[in-house]
């Protein structure tokens, strides 16, 4: 879901073509194409506290209009250099998730929505607001061209956290709301509907405003709302995003403003481009990438002191972590709270096995011994870092396995290019990092393979890193195989302390027995 702000020179346009412009762009474009030439790098400390602190490449001229899909990888993003020795203990840092990738990532690859079986948890503070759920978007009364919106985007009925979230974001008079749910349950389609349900378009200057951690994120929001809003020609939309200004002077007519908080703040404080003060809805979205971002917190809270006492506040995160819910609690007053309960993934399905090795060689061994028994669909790969990534790709490419890699440097465009492949069954094998280690659904995939046990920066076991790895096999209640490549004595107190942190057994598989590896497979 995305759309592009790369309109920089239209500011002098009227509102209503801009706006065009946005639902032409989210009719006609794939987030894919979208991203192309936007390089997601690593945030820069020292800067992060300026506005987006994540992307600093426009996106490629003209992508909006080309009507291309997204780049492949170059040459060489899917397989490692030649030549490339095995990693020893040398002390290279076990590659990290970047909180705003990771959610990006997830956003794009959600082809529609995650059909949750989980229960929701609803914490109402105020006992005098209303509380109810429905099942059809016809019993939310909404104004027929947004009802329009909504059903041109494919929604036939509201999901779990919609059909609870929605009749409370759209009651009067206005409820504030928390919300907690992981990426695709629906979130940004329900406040995008509350927002645009709350614009009056007969009040010619902003009434909304919605804050995301980073530029791509608000595109992604933006392209939501273009769509959405696409037969209610009277609402304006608005991104104030890197590479789009205001005048001089300039006093916005928009109804609905989308950004990051630098900007935003430039915007409403510094230039006073739009009155905070006539600001009805607020919504802070991806609370918990946001708190990870540095100077985000400052930014929106200096935003939300200028607003009005009577607007309605709304605070979404895909995780319910001590921090963020401190968070949130400080920037929204009398929240209805609701939240998915905590995802118990279960690993009745997943066969869990460990193999000795002595080295990263017996290692590769074992998978080749592995390989050369059982028919595998696809498989999933972990490595802890960059360069055991690139070692083992080269080695499977060499052996006439058909290998892709994902990892931390590649831009999203290319990380995208990776997965459509991998999907498609061009790549049977995908080896990656913990980039990768949640949100990724593919039904063809029948093994995950260790290759570098999950541990913290401190060397201690990660059960839940471990959890959410094996659980890209077994989904959709299918059998998987879980093998995890065992070497040394601390590996093995990993391995032991993953089995007894889940109660299931993990065991031993000697690789070099084909008609063990043939039991596993049956």
């Amino acid at each position: 879901m995305a759309d592009s702000s790369a309109e920089s020179g239209t500011t002098a346009a009227p509102a209503t073509a801009t706006t065009e412009n946005w639902v032409k762009k989210a009719e006609d474009q794939e987030i894919s194409t979208l991203v192309g030439g936007l390089n997601i790098e690593k945030k820069d400390k020292e800067n992060g506290a300026g506005g987006e602190a994540a992307a600093t490449t426009q996106p490629a001229a003209g992508s909006a209009e080309n009507g291309s899909h997204a780049a492949a990888a170059p040459t060489g993003a899917s397989a490692p250099a030649a030549g490339a020795a095995p990693p020893g203990a040398s002390g290279e840092e076990i590659e990290t998730v970047n909180p705003a990738d990771a959610s990006l990532l997830m956003k794009i690859i959600r082809k529609g929505l995650v059909e949750s079986k989980l229960d929701l948890e609803v914490q109402r503070k105020d006992p005098s607001s209303p509380l109810h759920s429905v099942k059809s978007f016809e019993a939310l009364h909404l104004k027929p061209e947004l009802l329009q919106g909504v059903y041109a985007m494919g929604f036939n009925a509201p999901s779990k956290i919609q059909e609870t979230a929605l009749p409370t974001l759209l009651a009067d008079p206005p409820q504030n709301m928390i919300a907690q749910s992981q990426s695709g349950t629906g979130k940004t389609a329900a406040f995008v509907l509350a927002m645009i349900s709350r614009v009056d378009p007969r009040k010619n200057y902003p009434q909304v405003i919605c804050l995301s951690p980073t530029y791509e994120l608000a595109i992604q929001t933006g392209e939501v709302a273009a769509k959405m809003s696409k037969f209610c020609r009277d609402v304006r939309l608005r991104f104030a995003v890197r590479g789009e200004d205001v005048a001089k002077g300039e006093r916005l007519t928009d109804h609905i403003i989308i950004g990051t908080p630098g900007k935003l703040m430039d915007w409403g404080i510094k230039f006073r481009a739009f009155d905070l003060r006539k600001i009805s809805v607020f919504v802070l979205d991806e609370a918990d990438v946001m708190i990870a971002t540095q100077g985000h917190q400052d930014q929106c809270i200096r935003i939300h002191k200028q607003l009005p006492s009577t607007c309605q506040m709304m605070f979404f995160s895909a995780t319910y972590e001590k921090e963020v819910m401190e968070f949130a609690e400080y920037i929204v007053p009398n929240p209805i709270i609701i939240r998915l309960a905590r995802e118990q993934e279960s690993l009745d399905n997943i066969k869990q096995y460990y193999v000795k090795c002595r080295d990263q060689n017996e290692k590769y061994q074992a998978i080749s011994n592995i390989y050369g028994v059982i028919t595998v669909g696809q498989a999933i790969i972990f490595c802890h870092t960059r360069k055991t990534a690139g070692w083992l790709a080269e080695r499977m490419s060499k052996d006439g396995h058909s290998v892709a890699v994902l990892s931390g440097e590649l831009t999203v465009d290319q990380r995208l290019a990776v997965l459509d492949r991998f999907r498609a069954g061009l790549e049977k094998v995908l080896i990656t990092t913990n980039v990768l280690s949640r949100g990724i659904d593919v039904a063809q995939v029948t093994i995950v393979v260790n290759f570098d046990l999950p541990m913290d920066q401190n060397g201690r076991a990660d059960c839940e890193t471990y959890l959410h790895r094996i659980g890209r096999t077994g989904r959709f209640g299918k059998s998987g195989i879980a093998i995890n490549l065992v070497e040394g004595e601390h590996n093995m107190k990993i391995c032991k302390t993953i089995e007894q942190h889940f109660q299931k057994k993990i065991h031993l598989l000697d690789a070099e027995n084909s008609d063990e590896i043939e039991k596993i497979g049956s």
